[in-house]
């Protein structure tokens, strides 16, 4: 069975950061992109960052670039995110999916895999 489990949310206050990990089981993903997704409530899923296959090339929303950084470890079969600069608006529900392609993608219907989530909330 193929798991992804988010750890390293929690309650920080604004220009904190958190450090997201993610660690797939089941199944090797050397081969395919890897993301982070984040959904605040009453509002849709939003892509936050992906990463392909290699690392060698990365993917972001404009409203975290220069502030959240997305890496890759193949040998551990984990992805993370670096969250700096934290603001109020970043308050989210953030979970990391596993893509069918080694390309980075921002589309949600690229995924295949998806973990159950991690809560991050940024007080003022």
């Amino acid at each position: 069975q193929v798991q992804l489990v988010e750890s390293g949310g929690g309650t920080v206050q604004a220009g904190g950061s958190l450090r997201l990990s993610c660690t797939a089981s089941g199944r090797t993903f050397n081969r395919n992109a890897l993301g982070w997704f984040r959904q605040a409530p009453g509002k849709e899923r939003e892509f936050v960052a992906a990463v392909n296959w290699s690392g060698g090339s990365i993917y972001s929303t404009d409203s975290v670039n220069g502030r959240f950084t997305i890496s890759r470890d193949n040998s551990k079969n984990a992805v993370y995110l670096q969250m700096n600069s934290l603001k109020p608006e970043d308050t989210a529900v953030y979970a990391c999916a596993a893509s069918h392609f080694s390309g980075a993608s921002g589309r949600s219907n690229d995924y295949a895999y998806w973990g159950q989530g991690t809560q991050v909330t940024v007080s003022s």
